[in-house]
């Protein structure tokens, strides 16, 4: 069996990969470096002439080979890596008639609980969408608690209105129900460290990405400089930033990304470092159901999982184009049984899909100085 093709596809503002082999069998994967899914396809345009003609069941070479081909490095090429290794995966699973996570040791457990990434609003919103989520089965929510404007705010005025919403959200939620802070990368450390300090009552299961990515470092301090866990790393892109986040001291949980973070190949290892340092695995996600569906196989075949992001725009009628074996209950993703990962894409919506990419400037914050703030 060997590589006949390699396709891209820009789907909305998603770069999505199918490899199909001279026997017919075909696997699909997806970037998550969402920003530039052009680059990526330059990037895989590149790959695909070594890829033709290949073993597709050589993955952990394939990996090797395509992310040391050239003396560079970085998400676009991690997040390339990433879409063909798992489209990889995928066509293994097929060719092997079985799922992806019995190819990656099996399972250790049944079904995978998921955080719901909630949405915001004011704080009479929150607590109600809170209880509601509660109420339907998830076990776990997330928000972005920082008020509009926080970047131009006294420290007080950021402390105490942010305080407001996470006050809201835990009483909606309930003490059954665990509640997560996405800052998003927008503070300073020192900013970051007195805001965490002003929420600990509210028992957070952790606070996430306080801070820049820009310094590996800097950002393992700050989970030493906290009472409330802290969890990194949906930007990171290999298994070497990892261990360094590790190694200098934070933080209790990692947040790879399958899709950017060299794929099921690469984050397998990063749960394994992750294990050796008693830190507990929250898989990065809200790109839609072919990385929803790499997710939960990583999930179901290592030990340090805890909890796999999730937001009900998989559910959306924009993502039909994605066939899904995968089905929540309430607040969980039963194991898939179907071969592969459990998606495939549907070919009648694939001939009218779209590329929409995102707006990046819009998403660049200023503040009322003019200057740059920081982005998510």
């Amino acid at each position: 069996m060997r590589i006949e093709s390699v396709e891209s596809f820009l789907i909305r503002d998603a770069y999505v990969v199918r490899i199909t082999t001279d026997s017919g069998v075909s696997g699909i994967g997806q970037t998550a470096c969402w920003g530039y899914p052009e680059a990526v396809a330059e990037v895989i345009a590149r790959f695909r002439p070594w890829l033709i003609g290949r073993d597709p069941l050589q993955i952990e070479h394939i990996h090797q080979f395509l992310y040391r081909m050239a003396p560079f490095r970085g998400s676009v090429l991690s997040g390339s890596v990433a879409a063909i290794d798992i489209a990889l995966w995928d066509l293994k699973g097929k060719h092997f008639d079985t799922p992806v996570w019995q190819l990656l040791g099996g399972k250790v457990r049944d079904t995978i609980r998921l955080h719901l990434l909630m949405g915001g609003g004011n704080d009479e919103e929150i607590r109600k969408k809170a209880a509601e989520s509660r109420d339907e089965g998830f076990t776990a929510v997330k928000i972005d608690p920082l008020p509009n404007n926080f970047h131009s705010m006294t420290l007080s005025r950021l402390i105490s209105d942010t305080r407001d919403t996470v006050a809201a959200l835990r009483e909606g939620a309930g003490l059954d129900v665990d509640i997560i802070l996405e800052i998003h990368r927008k503070l300073t450390p020192m900013v970051s460290i007195a805001l965490a300090e002003a929420l600990v009552e509210f028992q957070p299961m952790f606070f996430e990405d306080p801070i820049q990515i820009d310094s590996v470092i800097s950002q393992a301090e700050i989970a030493g400089r906290t009472t409330i866990p802290v969890a990194n790393g949906e930007r990171m892109h290999s298994i070497w930033e990892f261990r360094e986040l590790l190694t200098h001291g934070g933080p209790q949980y990692v947040r790879p990304d399958v899709g950017l973070a060299g794929g099921l190949t690469q984050c397998k290892k990063i749960a394994a470092i992750a294990e050796s340092f008693h830190a507990a695995v929250v898989t990065h996600n809200y790109l839609g159901p072919i990385l929803t569906a790499a997710s939960v196989h990583l999930d179901t075949s290592i030990p340090n999982f805890l909890t796999q992001e999730y937001t009900k725009a998989d559910e959306a009628d924009h993502n039909r184009i994605y066939k899904t074996a995968l089905k929540r209950e309430g607040g969980v993703i039963p194991v898939p049984e179907a071969p592969g990962l459990g998606v495939v894409l549907d070919e009648e919506l694939l001939k009218t899909a779209k590329a929409e990419p995102k707006d990046l400037p819009s998403s660049n914050p200023l503040r009322t100085d003019g200057s740059v703030a920081y982005a998510v």
